[in-house]
């Protein structure tokens, strides 16, 4: 049974206006919990309450009510042992630009009351590739690897659990694979990741388990698996070899479309019919199939279920 690396039970945050009277719940009474060893995602569009959940774990806001558990630590009574739990890369890039690698972690470590005797710099360098630049002015850095040095501040007092928040947001692709290939090296070695994106396809392929928010509410915890079973209809496009356009072909519970002589289109719902049905009706129209393509539902389509965004 996997224990778990971070617990939330009925944790709620209000922002009271002292101009209207008006109050904005940014958290609603939101439980769940991050399981140790798993790569957590945490999706929601803007105005969810990412941002306020992420700064109720560093510190910086102060939960109305509800209990938060960090690696066994409660955040009302180790407060300072919850913050040394975690590891937070922020979304974005503040590093001094007249600093090192090498300065700028043994000067992150010193913050945390690392001694020196228990510093690991240069092995957190290796880790995240830039052993080779460590010496360099962090200006010089380019924009991967100043990512990945926002990762390494985030590890030197060697935290369990590490926060990626929008790790990747500007980033090309290049560098995001580079990135996510660092993130996976961690992860096996034991790390618990919990990761926010815009990139739901990112989130999709990370991810062993996702939460969305919407408006200060948890509306959808499961595997990625599972959330994706949740998309009910499927598409799928057949090439075939010249349809006959003045005919008009119609099916129960599905959708067709003639995009042209050589194409056509179906849309269904995957509980109320079997794709051998739709082959056959083809067959029966003597319509001649020469390729099929299929367009599974994503995460994104989940998202959009859900949040209506």
């Amino acid at each position: 049974m996997n224990k778990f690396a971070l617990s939330v039970e009925n944790l709620t945050k209000i922002y009271s206006n002292n101009k209207t009277k008006k109050q904005n719940k940014a958290l609603n009474e939101l439980s769940f919990g991050v399981k140790q060893g798993e790569v957590f995602g945490l999706l929601g569009p803007n105005g969810a309450g990412k941002t306020t959940f992420l700064n109720i774990l560093a510190g910086t806001v102060v939960k109305t009510g509800g209990k938060v558990n960090v690696w066994g630590f409660d955040l009302d009574k180790n407060p300072r042992q919850v913050r040394a739990s975690i590891g937070i890369v922020p979304q974005e890039v503040n590093l001094d630009a007249f600093f090192s690698p090498q300065q700028l972690l043994e000067l992150q470590a010193g913050l945390y009351g690392v001694t020196k005797k228990d510093r690991i710099t240069n092995l957190i360098l290796k880790i995240v590739s830039l052993e080779e630049k460590a010496n360099a002015y962090s200006r010089n850095l380019s924009g991967g690897m100043k990512r990945r040095l926002l990762i390494a501040k985030a590890m030197v007092h060697q935290p369990p659990i590490l926060i990626l928040d929008e790790p990747t947001a500007g980033v090309d692709v290049e560098l995001r694979n580079n990135l996510w290939e660092n993130v996976k090296k961690l992860n096996k070695e034991g790390v618990t990741i919990i990761l926010t994106t815009h990139y739901l396809i990112e989130a999709q392929e990370m991810c062993d388990r996702i939460a969305i928010l919407d408006k200060g509410n948890l509306v959808a915890l499961d595997t990625t698996e599972r959330l994706l079973q949740r998309i009910k209809t499927k598409k799928i496009n057949f090439k075939v070899k010249n349809l006959d356009l003045g005919k008009k072909y119609s099916m129960q519970d599905i959708n067709i479309k003639i995009n042209s002589k050589n194409s056509i289109s179906v849309t269904y719902e995957k509980n109320l019919l079997n794709f051998g049905e739709i082959i056959n009706f083809l067959k029966q129209n003597n319509i001649e199939i020469e390729d099929i393509f299929t367009e599974d539902g994503d995460l994104e389509d989940v998202f959009v279920q859900l949040t209506k965004h």
